[in-house]
């Protein structure tokens, strides 16, 4: 590993390339810094808001085991399955908000822990064949879904996450809903902004590693702060006896409403996406084709992975995957593009799973500490659509576009309100439909920048 200060543009072990075992599994060790707190957050967010407290650490072990399986099938290609490069999965941050409100539909039936992930299970298992069904077209979507759509929605996303991010590093929706007296208090604000404030500081150091592992190096810092302020709940971590996590399909039971599936629906069109995004930023930075029958084709097979991978997901208790865009940074930053490297990141992930403690411990972890991470990954989350957006044409079609767009989006978020009150107005099945469609920001402003976008790109009407 001595050649890390390689350029990016020179890569030291190519994609069929087999490197060394101890460099496999030094440049595997980078891969799983650089998105582990990606894989378990998700979990652990949606597992706090819904109440599922004694179920997380199983989720978070699931959660790491499918992103392994679905890292190893990436690389392998079995059968034309996956890209045949390092496309790491991890849990999706883009279906929080439709994932949170199946949730709580279930849970407003009178569902309880294993009712709700029954529903979201369900919903997500059925959502995963669109993915899969629109990897076979994606030539022909890409004419509708441009840059200026995939930029809209990941901005939207971005944005409507950092809400969660901020409620966490004050204290948690829990504390808010329950005891709003100790949220926003000055220790949890401490906590919060001594991880947000250590990230950032660890972001500036000249050392690569250092960078690289800024966020898991800025939880650890806040979590032995908080075992020290007394923060942490030990007996948690005790309190789970099995020694082994061990997969079982549909754990909880399989549910499905269509009023909880056509906004998950919604999201799997978009990250098919915005995966073939990331996957021809893999292939820019691993030498590969991004012309011609052979790109199109990994293309395809990549989404294709990503859709069955998700679907692998529901199956065995945990949430969607989708490839993640931050790995690519890190093959440039080893030179390593070798996609025997995946099945080592694979494995890692699925040794982690299996133990569930590790699982109980991050569930120990404060709201505050969690928060101060996730104000940075959801910033992220936002700046990549924002980056998407600046190479779109702002003419006045696309600025209309957009500005709708953002318009509608951001304003169910502002006043949420309005869909309850919209669904009310209309009444019946239709009318809870409708709600649910439009309580999210991402299928709100998802939807307004399709429907423009098509309606936009037809001929000039004469007036």
């Amino acid at each position: 590993m001595s050649n890390i200060e390689t350029q990016d543009s020179e890569l030291i072990y190519e994609l069929e390339a087999n490197p060394p075992n101890a460099e496999k599994f030094f440049a595997a060790l980078q891969h799983v810094l650089a998105s582990f707190v990606g894989i378990i957050t998700p979990t652990l967010i949606i597992g706090g808001a819904l109440g599922l407290g004694e179920q997380i650490p199983y989720l978070i072990s699931m959660a790491l085991m499918v992103s392994g399986v679905g890292t190893i099938i990436q690389a392998k290609k079995p059968m034309n399955v996956g890209a045949g490069m390092i496309c790491l999965q991890g849990t999706s941050f883009a279906f929080l908000s439709s994932v949170l409100a199946a949730g709580f539909l279930a849970k407003a039936q009178g569902g309880g822990p294993d009712e709700i992930l029954a529903m979201i299970m369900g919903v997500c298992f059925l959502g995963a064949f669109i993915e899969i069904g629109l990897s076979q077209v994606l030539p022909q979507l890409k004419k509708l879904i441009t840059p200026l759509v995939t930029g809209t929605v990941i901005t939207i996303i971005g944005i409507s996450l950092i809400k969660v991010g901020l409620t966490d590093l004050a204290g948690g929706q829990w504390l808010l809903d329950n005891k709003p007296e100790f949220w926003g208090s000055l220790s949890n604000l401490f906590l919060g902004f001594l991880v947000l404030i250590s990230i950032i500081i660890l972001n500036r150091s000249s050392n690569q590693w250092i960078r690289l592992s800024s966020i898991v190096l800025g939880l650890v810092i806040g979590f032995v702060v908080a075992l020290f302020m007394g923060k942490v709940n030990t007996s948690a971590v005790f309190a789970v006896q099995e020694v082994i996590s061990i997969p079982i399909p549909f754990r909880y039971g399989f549910d499905f409403d269509i009023i909880a599936f056509i906004p998950i629906a919604l999201i799997y069109v978009i990250t098919a996406i915005e995966s073939s995004g990331d996957i021809t930023a893999n292939c820019m930075i691993s030498k590969q084709d991004v012309k011609g029958e052979g790109y199109i084709e990994r293309i395809k097979n990549g989404v294709l992975g990503d859709g069955i991978n998700s679907a692998i997901a529901a199956v065995f208790n945990t949430f969607p995957n989708t490839t993640f865009s931050q790995n690519n940074g890190v093959i440039q930053l080893t030179g390593i593009a070798s996609r025997h490297v995946g099945v080592w990141v694979g494995g890692i992930l699925i040794l982690m799973g299996l133990f569930p403690h590790i699982g109980s411990l991050l569930r120990a972890m404060p709201n505050s500490v969690l928060g101060g991470a996730t104000i940075v990954m959801f910033g992220t989350v936002a700046i990549a659509g924002i980056k998407i957006l600046s190479t779109v044409n702002m003419n006045r079609r696309n600025m209309l576009i957009l500005a709708v767009s953002f318009g509608m989006g951001l304003g169910v978020l502002l006043v949420p309100q309005f869909a309850s009150s919209l669904g009310a107005n209309i009444g019946g099945t239709f009318g809870k439909l409708v709600q649910s469609i439009f309580s999210s920001a991402i299928t709100t402003g998802g939807l307004t920048v399709l429907i423009l976008s098509a309606i936009m790109g037809l001929s000039l009407i004469h007036i």
